[in-house]
């Protein structure tokens, strides 16, 4: 009576990847509960299997990972409806929409307790508390619940010892859901496995939904054990290629160059995702060793043709405008693809300064794309998070935005959009300047063909460059239909701003 039913929503029709959360969460707990799996990636139906698991009159803890856009789709009803059906099952939620829409997830009256950054130690003292019928629950670091109606935040805990957390359960998963279906066919290799090797970002951009969960704090595992767990997926589930969900893989040199030395010999190719004022600081020898070993791309966020706005996301470090430039030409002499994303549509004072900014903005890409072609451009709308005090959160207040009171408003499509970052529901981004932007970002992606599109055929990507000549030239973006056609219907075109690398763990 006292299993565990681990629970991850659906995220991605074709592009899902291992479940590391849940798979984190598991370990946490193997040996002392016993625990199943449920991914809504790989199920029919999700629900008949959670079902299956609950009437067993076996599990008392439904835990779920929780992340913003499809995820709700199934994480918010499916646990409404264990409630209903299931009111002695204690709900558990985690993942970074749980922790930054705490207030809403808990006073919806079907999520109990929410991990509130990393679980690995918080989730078993939960357990185990709630087990032995004590409710000392503000003991327990990393835990958001509710206390006579009153939303309580324990003490953040950062676990800086990564190496000394007990392995991943891959064989328990692989016993429910075989390890090859979570390696997809991607841009790296034909069996491209993700993983995370480092928890947090050193850094506290203000768009960024993760910084309230990390509070700046980043810690990596050794290069030697990263190597063995990537070793583990190359040579016991056939992986060819890795993609680092990291949130900032490349913060220590020394890990990064040690981690490399040891891949090379696999003879795979791997991307994660970066600082470019980090890694601009990488010596040129560091970088030479990278690209031997595999390393074929790197996002990035630009972010801004402005070094104003750059210092109002509160960026940190020292990127500027120049340096983001300067970078994407050093990276074409090492052949490592450069991924830059823009964030278009941030708040001014005026109307006249946001379009005039995001008219900055495309030109500059323009510009990107003239010093290094090969740089991949994924351009979001900017959508604020909940970072509450930072100076960008004060300012989409006054403007008159606000978040959804009730979670099941989360559900509507406009909301889904919202958090994939297609429709901001902005009140200062106006309709006009929105197809613009993705206009521009129709004509571009056809000019240059992303290059993580491992579909397109040559002739293909020729056509579509002709199509879009006049258009990027002349900078005409308005109505584009020849080219979203092509796009949808001939060329199957991917989106790699919604199903690329940096959206997988979104």
């Amino acid at each position: 009576m006292n299993k565990v039913l681990l629970f991850n929503p659906f995220a991605a029709k074709n592009g899902y990847r291992i479940p590391n959360s849940i798979l984190q969460v598991a370990a946490s707990i193997d040996g002392n509960y016993e625990f199943e799996f449920v991914d809504g990636n790989r199920e029919k139906d999700p629900w008949k299997k959670i079902k299956s698991y609950l009437d067993s009159g076996e599990f008392r803890f439904f835990g779920c990972t929780v992340m913003p856009g499809p995820q709700l789709k199934q994480a918010i009803p499916y646990t409404k409806l264990i409630r209903e059906l299931y009111p002695d099952i204690i709900n558990i939620w985690g993942g970074y929409f749980a922790s930054n829409q705490c207030d809403t997830s808990l006073k919806s009256g079907f999520v109990d307790f929410i991990i509130n950054g990393q679980g690995d130690y918080a989730f078993p003292q939960l357990l185990d508390m709630l087990e032995s019928g004590g409710d000392d629950f503000k003991s327990i670091n990393n835990l958001i619940f509710l206390e006579n109606g009153e939303v309580i935040k324990t003490r953040k805990e950062f676990i800086g010892d990564q190496d000394n957390l007990p392995h991943l359960p891959y064989e328990k998963l692989h016993r429910n859901y075989p390890l090859k279906g979570y390696l997809k066919k991607t841009f790296l290799g034909n069996k491209t496995a993700a993983y995370h090797a480092s928890f947090g970002c050193p850094f506290t951009c203000s768009f960024c939904a993760v910084v309230p969960i990390y509070n700046a704090r980043w810690k990596s595992k050794s290069a030697e054990n990263i190597y063995r767990d990537v070793k583990y997926l190359i040579e016991v589930h056939g992986a060819d290629a890795v993609e680092f969900h990291d949130n900032n893989f490349f913060v220590n040199e020394k890990m990064v160059v040690e981690f490399s030395k040891l891949i090379k010999k696999h003879n795979i190719k791997w991307w994660g995702e970066g600082r470019i004022d980090t890694i601009n600081k990488y010596k040129d020898e560091s970088l030479q060793i990278m690209r031997d070993a595999g390393c074929k791309m790197i996002f990035f966020g630009a972010e801004s043709s402005n070094d104003e706005i750059l210092e109002q996301m509160d960026k940190g470090g020292t990127q500027t405008v120049q340096q983001i430039k300067d970078f994407a030409a050093r990276m074409k002499q090492f052949d490592i693809i450069p991924e830059y994303s823009f964030v278009l549509g941030i708040p001014q004072e005026t109307e006249e300064k946001v379009r005039n900014q995001i008219t900055k903005d495309i030109d500059f890409i323009k510009e990107i794309k003239t010093i290094n072609p090969d740089t991949e451009i994924i351009i979001y709308l900017y959508s604020p998070v909940p970072t509450e005090g930072s100076e960008l959160y004060e300012s989409v207040k006054k403007a008159g935005f606000s978040f959804p009171e009730k979670l099941e408003d989360w559900l509507s499509t406009d909301w889904e959009d919202f958090d994939l970052r297609r429709n901001p529901l902005t009140p200062w981004l106006k309709p006009y300047m929105v197809d613009e932007i993705q206009g521009f970002e129709t004509v571009l992606n056809a000019h240059y063909p992303t290059a993580s599109d491992y579909k397109l055929s040559p002739f293909q990507r020729k056509t579509m460059k002709i199509a879009s000549y006049i258009r990027y030239k002349f900078n005409f973006y308005k109505w584009p239909y020849e080219l979203k056609i092509l796009q949808k219907f001939w060329l199957k075109y991917r989106r790699p701003e919604t199903e690329g690398f940096a959206m997988e763990e979104l």
